[in-house]
């Protein structure tokens, strides 16, 4: 009996049968909070619809970015969302929503 439960233990491990978990990342935004976001707002303003931006860039302070995948098991990310923020003097000079993100991600 223990050789037929260690070649059966055998196979699924080379079978591949091996859970991948769902992955999300970034920041998810929803369209309702996207769309409150207007031109000539602070960036703290912006910042209580959208959250925190995940690229901190030290070298362009005036420039957000909220990016958002999530993959689920071995498939390639099913949901893709880049939005960018660009202040001018400390205002929202220009939105930049849904910008394409790398298709092998």
């Amino acid at each position: 009996m223990t050789q037929v439960a260690a070649g059966l233990y055998v196979l699924a491990i080379s079978s591949g049968c091996v859970y991948r978990a769902n992955i999300s990342q970034g920041n998810l935004i929803k369209e309702e909070d996207l769309d409150q976001v207007e031109l000539g707002m602070t960036k703290n303003q912006v910042r209580f619809l959208l959250g925190t931006p995940l690229v901190d860039d030290p070298f362009h302070v005036d420039r957000w970015d909220y990016v958002y995948f999530i993959t689920i098991g071995r498939q390639d990310a099913k949901f893709k969302r880049w939005v960018t923020v660009i202040f001018d003097e400390g205002k929202v000079g220009e939105i930049r929503k849904d910008q394409e993100l790398d298709p092998n991600l």
